[in-house]
C-alpha cells in the first residue's frame, strides 16, 4: 500500500486511540457527578437539579467519543454464526461489505446531524427541564466524532483491502529492531 495510506492509517488509529481513552475517563466523571447527586440529595437535602442532565450528557459523549476506538478495535457487535468460519480473505470480504454500508449510514447521519446542530445554532436549542441547558456542545460532539468514525471507516475500509491484496498496511520491523 502507498506510503500516504499507511500514514493515513496509522494518524487516524492513534486519533481513535485518544479520543476513546478521553471517552473512558468521562466515565469515572459521570460517576463523580452522581455520586455528588447522591450525597446532596440524600444526605444534604440539597436536590442539584443539574446533575441528572450533566450525567446524560457526559454518557451520551462517552458512546459518541467511544465509537471510533470500538471501530479500530473490532470490539462491535457481530453475527460470528456465519463469519468465524471464514477464512481470513472471506473475513475481509464481508468486513469490506460491511464497512461501506457502514459508511453511507454515517455520512447520512452526519448530513442529518449537521442539520440539527444548525437548527440549534440558528433558534438557541435548550433542553426543556428545570436546568435548560444549551444543546449546541453536545450536538457539536455528534458531528465531531461522527466525521471520526467516518475517517476511522475509511482506515478500516484501506485494512481490508490490504488483506485481500495481502500487502498488509504495517511493515514489519527489521530483525534486531525494537518498535516501541
Amino acid at each position: 500500500m502507498p506510503a500516504a495510506i499507511r500514514w493515513y492509517v496509522r494518524v487516524v488509529d492513534r486519533l481513535s486511540d485518544y479520543v476513546g481513552i478521553a471517552a473512558m475517563v468521562l466515565v469515572f466523571l459521570m460517576i463523580g457527578v452522581l455520586l455528588l447527586d447522591a450525597v446532596t440529595r440524600n444526605a444534604l437535602d440539597i436536590p442539584l437539579h443539574w446533575c441528572v442532565e450533566v450525567a446524560q450528557f457526559l454518557l451520551l459523549a462517552y458512546f459518541f467519543m467511544g465509537g471510533p476506538m470500538t471501530l479500530k478495535n473490532d470490539d462491535h457487535v457481530r453475527m460470528d454464526l456465519i463469519y468465524q468460519h471464514l477464512t481470513d480473505r472471506g473475513k475481509a470480504v464481508l468486513d469490506l461489505i460491511t464497512s461501506t454500508c457502514l459508511m453511507f449510514y454515517l455520512v447520512v447521519m452526519t448530513v442529518g446531524s449537521i442539520s440539527s446542530l444548525q437548527y440549534a445554532i440558528a433558534t438557541g436549542e435548550r433542553r426543556f427541564s428545570m436546568w435548560n441547558p444549551s444543546m449546541i456542545p453536545i450536538k457539536s460532539l455528534l458531528v465531531v466524532c461522527l466525521f471520526l468514525m467516518i475517517l476511522q471507516t475509511l482506515s478500516l475500509i484501506f485494512k481490508h483491502i490490504a488483506t485481500l491484496r495481502r500487502a498488509p498496511l504495517h511493515q514489519p520491523a527489521p530483525r534486531g529492531v525494537d518498535v516501541p
